[in-house]
């Protein structure tokens, strides 16, 4: 469906007549910074122009109606703002319950409910982020039809806190920020301890972001995702006692390389490498693509994979595979998986001129030996959440 009929659909779910409104929350790339955003480390994320839609009218009393263009077999979800709580039937609605309470929680009076058509281009399961998208969308939703004087930050806030506390899964805010704070064709330049930012031109020359979905659902991610948190929280009490800090990314590599042999399980010391190693590497990539330097950036965003996948073990023979099929090629000067791992995306620096041969042998490739498709994009660096004029 074209994001241009999301009028038409709207009418033919919940009818026509309706004063409506139009929101927009696109996915996310983080360029370099793998699970480090929550060791309090730097990461490198960018807004693209794939992300989610919603044409939304304010309904007069307290129902909630949704309709999503991409699941339509599950037809109208409602609730009334008066029952925020778990069901089992809820699917993605979760989401949007979840910012609700937040919002609530927080002091944000909701006076009416809304009804919702919502259609998402970000591929589901990618690793994109297309749950930190619909968060905001909906912080986005309830700002503009109840007037809320608050800030984009503070809405990223709620959002992050949403997946934790409602959804349950335990993510930093690198995927609610870059989002929420996306600019066109810069990157962020995000410190996930004091949420201190700057924004930095995404210089890539005559060079492209190819995002590579593997098509690999994620259905291990968020467990796994929560095991690697506390195997981090376990290496960082340990390294506590050797060492004045308050998250693994305090440390510099030198540093760590002094206090790691505390670290009594090799385990706990692969994890805690990753995330010293990989926030040193953010920082060096950002210098790198501030001097236009592509060639050592592609270096850096191999070792980010390499570390990932060694260290972390986040990747998977899916995200190897097409990985070490872009490594290969001609024109591609670097390439990593994105995300949360086990599934979901990758990316890599490929000159324009030979992106079409580089997307038909990957592709060649990846169905040789995995069996099935991957998905082949160029992403455009876009602005973050808001509403569409």
């Amino acid at each position: 469906m074209m994001v241009e009929n999301m009028k038409e659909a709207f009418e033919k779910v919940f009818g026509e007549g309706k004063e409506t409104k139009m929101f927009f929350s696109p996915g996310r790339v983080n360029l370099i910074g793998e699970h480090i955003d929550y060791n309090g480390g730097c990461v490198f994320p960018c807004a693209i122009t794939y992300g989610t839609y919603a044409v939304v009218s304010e309904r007069e009393d307290k129902k909630v109606r949704l309709y999503s263009g991409n699941f339509e077999e599950r037809g109208m979800i409602e609730f009334e703002l008066t029952n925020l709580a778990h069901t089992e039937d809820e699917n993605w609605s979760a989401y949007v319950k979840g910012v609700m309470v937040q919002f609530l929680e927080a002091g944000y009076e909701i006076a009416n409910g809304f009804d919702a058509y919502v259609f998402g281009t970000i591929p589901n399961g990618s690793g994109l982020s297309s749950s930190a998208s619909l968060e905001l969308l909906v912080s986005q939703i309830l700002k503009e039809l109840n007037g809320y004087d608050i800030t984009m930050v503070d809405m990223v806030k709620l959002s992050q806190k949403a997946e934790n506390e409602y959804v349950g899964v335990n993510c930093g805010i690198m995927d609610q920020f870059a989002i929420g704070m996306g600019k066109k064709d810069s990157a962020i330049k995000l410190n996930t301890n004091d949420l201190s930012y700057e924004y930095a031109e995404a210089n890539l020359g005559n060079h492209s972001i190819l995002i590579m979905n593997t098509n690999k659902k994620r259905e291990l991610a968020d467990s796994k995702y929560n095991e690697r948190r506390g195997e981090c929280e376990a290496a960082l009490e340990l390294l506590k006692t050797k060492v004045d800090i308050n998250f693994l990314c305090d440390l510099s590599v030198a540093e760590f390389d002094n206090v790691s042999r505390v670290l009594n399980k090799d385990i706990l010391y692969r994890r805690a490498k990753h995330a010293v190693t990989e926030n040193e590497r953010v920082k060096l990539a950002i210098d790198a693509l501030g001097s236009g330097d592509l060639r050592r950036f592609g270096k850096l965003l191999n070792a980010s994979h390499k570390s990932l996948r060694d260290d972390y073990e986040v990747t998977g023979t899916e995200l190897d595979t097409i990985v070490e099929l872009a490594w290969a090629q001609e024109g591609v000067l670097g390439a990593r998986m994105t995300g949360a791992g086990f599934g979901g995306c990758a990316i890599a620096l490929v000159k324009n001129e030979t992106l079409e041969t580089v997307k038909q042998a990957i592709a060649k490739g990846y169905k040789e030996a995995i069996g099935y498709d991957a998905d082949l994009y160029v992403a455009t660096i876009g602005d973050g959440t808001k509403t569409l004029v």
